[in-house]
């Protein structure tokens, strides 16, 4: 049983990294592999809806979302950590997980997602909220912690003070490890749940 997270902080080391490692640290010792993938410094760009990913099975620009595409498909948790920038997810992470979801066509149900918010004072439950629309609509179970999912911090380093916040961590990482082996058990032994042939209705007529 494998988790990836995602840093979509630019500061490889900084706290929402300092936040991905407790829980990391939580879910190997709840017997969970994990893979921290620092994403939030690199170039990349947005959708341009071109549609090309329907013919090419992957996203036409050939970058780190292609890349973390294989390894969400074989994963069974994901893991999105952000700081928060005008109560918003960082724009690298939000274009990379709008490709990532859209372009991927493999099923993503019951894999098990969660999210880890990181800011110096406000904006993380708006943050909580965008970053999870991305599970909900893949019929993805979300994770959920002892509080919404976030740490304080400022300066680098700052997130270990926030105990509250680190203990949060620790607890959603073990409900997430939790949901995943009940999961599991449940594949085993009732398959997942029927798929119903897809209905698209538009607003307009």
């Amino acid at each position: 049983m494998k988790v990836l997270l995602l840093n979509g902080s630019p500061r490889a080391n900084g706290n929402t990294f300092l936040s991905l490692c407790e829980m990391a640290k939580t879910l190997n010792a709840e017997g969970i592999e994990t893979e921290i993938i620092h994403v939030g410094y690199q170039a990349i760009r947005g959708c341009m809806a071109c549609g090309a990913c329907r013919k090419l099975g992957k996203c036409v620009f050939d970058d780190a979302v292609n890349e973390i595409a294989k390894k969400f498909e074989l994963a069974d948790g994901l893991v999105v950590g952000t700081p928060v920038y005008y109560a918003m997810a960082n724009g690298t992470i939000t274009s990379l997980l709008q490709r990532l979801f859209y372009s991927t066509s493999f099923s993503k149900t019951m894999k098990v997602g969660a999210s880890a918010v990181i800011a110096r004072r406000g904006g993380l439950s708006s943050t909580y909220d965008e970053v999870h629309k991305f599970f909900g609509i893949s019929g993805m179970p979300i994770a959920s912690g002892q509080y919404w999912n976030s740490v304080h911090g400022g300066a680098p380093g700052e997130a270990v003070q926030d105990e509250e916040g680190m203990q949060g961590m620790r607890t959603l990482a073990r409900n997430m490890a939790f949901l995943i082996k009940s999961i599991a058990l449940g594949k085993e032994k009732y398959g997942l749940p029927e798929k119903e042939m897809g209905v698209w209705t538009n607003f307009i007529r």
